[in-house]
C-alpha cells in the first residue's frame, strides 16, 4: 500500500495535463499511487493522460460523466489506497520535493489530519507571484 494517493480531477485541461503529470512523476519521494478522475472531458485531456502515463505502472484512470469538482475528488478518495490523500489540480504542478516535504511533516506531526502549503501563481516565465493568503507572513516557512 502506498503512503500517498495523489488525486487529480481532470476536466478539459489538455493544454496543461502533461506538465502536471510530469511534476508528479518527478517527485523525489516515490511511494505514491496516482489516480486521475476524468470528469467527462470533451477535449483531448483523457487521451493525453493515457499516452503520457503509458509506461508508469502505479496509476489508475477513472472516467465518469461530468459531476463537478467535488464529486470528482470524492470519487478519487473512494478509490484511494494510500494513507495520505494529496490533491493536485490538472492545471497546477508541484516542485520535485513537494511529497518529500509532506512526508516529513507527516512523520513529525502524526496527530495532524491536514497539511496546507502556500503556492505561487505563474503567469509566464517572467511573472511569478506569491499568492495572497490570510496567514501571517512571519509564519512563512514554519510549522505550527
Amino acid at each position: 500500500m502506498p503512503l500517498f494517493s495523489v488525486i487529480i480531477p481532470l476536466y478539459n485541461k489538455e493544454n496543461y495535463i502533461e506538465n502536471t503529470l510530469q511534476s508528479v512523476l518527478d517527485q523525489t519521494y516515490k511511494d505514491f499511487e496516482l489516480i486521475i478522475v476524468n470528469d467527462g472531458s470533451t477535449d483531448n485531456s483523457l487521451e493525453k493522460t493515457k499516452n503520457y502515463l503509458s509506461s508508469f505502472v502505479n496509476h489508475k484512470i477513472i472516467s465518469q460523466k461530468n459531476k463537478g469538482l467535488s464529486a470528482t475528488r470524492n470519487k478519487g478518495v473512494l478509490e484511494a489506497k494510500g494513507e495520505v490523500i494529496a490533491f493536485l489540480d490538472a492545471d497546477d504542478f508541484w516542485h520535485p520535493n513537494f511529497l518529500e516535504h509532506i512526508h516529513n511533516l507527516f512523520l513529525e506531526f502524526p496527530e495532524a489530519s491536514l497539511f496546507g502549503t502556500s503556492y505561487l501563481l505563474k503567469y509566464s516565465e517572467e511573472v511569478v507571484l506569491e499568492a495572497k493568503n490570510n496567514i501571517d507572513r512571519n509564519l512563512k516557512n514554519t510549522m505550527f
